[in-house]
């Protein structure tokens, strides 16, 4: 029986993905307990990540719980050529994760769960059909960078960044003929093929979700800040106080558990929540 269930399990590698990217796996890695299956780079960002929380210690984990059965691995085990392959020990992994913020994790938190109703909140539509994606976002650069960060769980993701922002710049400049019905849709039809296009051969299994959120970004037309915050309220995000005491969050209308890999913390008591008033302060000094 074991035996069938390995065969199972690396017989086609398009039905087992990467647990982490949800893409198809790269450099094959194993944890050297468990023997699952990762990308290698992924299973290392995973490990810096899980590293990072414990980072103030005085005394440097030497081993990871794998991120699906949570079984104690001390190494990861990767380039097999059939005869040799190399072995990483946890220990000797650099910890060069402490970029990695509460509202880095917020945000990765968020493509685990359904939006809710933002987009009439933010009136996508009516972002198109105005067609204020002429005007330049200043908020654009910042928002990005840690959004890549987040989903990337890697610190310098400029080159991505300005991939990815030189599209959306290059589809501001571009007009549709005189006369072409419908603008409004095929521009915003252009602009979900472009920029996934862009982010794809980097966030995988996360593109679509991706361009949706930077067009919700953008209608919203808010800061950063006010844009986090106008999100937990539209998701219910409770604060820790009001967390019951089994640590589970109480699930609201918007939650939506996906059958993959959710890499933030599990105490959410540790978040550091706000109030998250959106007030008309904070709206007057987003940038349109």
């Amino acid at each position: 029986m074991k035996h069938e269930e390995d065969e199972g399990i690396i017989g086609n590698p398009n039905q087992n993905p990467c647990p982490i990217c949800l893409g198809l796996i790269t450099q094959e890695s194993y944890l050297d307990q468990c023997f699952h299956k990762y990308c290698y780079n992924c299973i290392v960002r995973w490990t810096k990540v899980v590293s990072s929380k414990s980072s103030s210690s005085s005394t440097k984990d030497s081993s990871v719980k794998c991120p699906l059965c949570k079984t104690d691995n001390f190494s990861i085990i990767h380039g097999y050529d059939g005869n040799t392959f190399q072995q990483d020990f946890i220990n000797h992994i650099t910890d060069n994760s402490t970029f990695f913020s509460k509202a880095h994790k917020h945000r990765l938190q968020c493509y685990y769960t359904e939006p809710g109703p933002l987009r009439e909140t933010f009136k996508v539509t009516h972002y198109w059909k105005m067609r204020k994606y002429l005007v330049p976002n200043k908020q654009l650069e910042k928002w990005t960078r840690r959004e890549l960060q987040a989903l990337l769980q890697e610190e310098d993701v400029e080159i991505i960044m300005h991939h990815i922002l030189g599209v959306i710049e290059s589809l501001s400049r571009s007009h549709l003929p005189k006369g072409t019905t419908h603008a409004p849709q095929l521009k915003q039809e252009e602009f979900r093929i472009l920029v996934g296009d862009a982010a794809r051969p980097f966030l995988t299994g996360r593109t679509d979700r991706f361009v949706n959120e930077v067009e919700l970004f953008l209608a919203s037309g808010l800061t950063v800040e006010a844009y986090d915050n106008a999100y937990k309220r539209s998701l219910d995000w409770k604060k820790p106080d009001e967390i019951p005491q089994d640590g589970e969050p109480p699930v609201s209308e918007h939650d939506y558990v996906l059958p993959y890999l959710l890499l933030v913390d599990d105490n959410l008591d540790e978040v550091e929540w706000t109030e998250a008033k959106l007030d008309n302060a904070a709206c007057s000094d987003a940038s349109v």
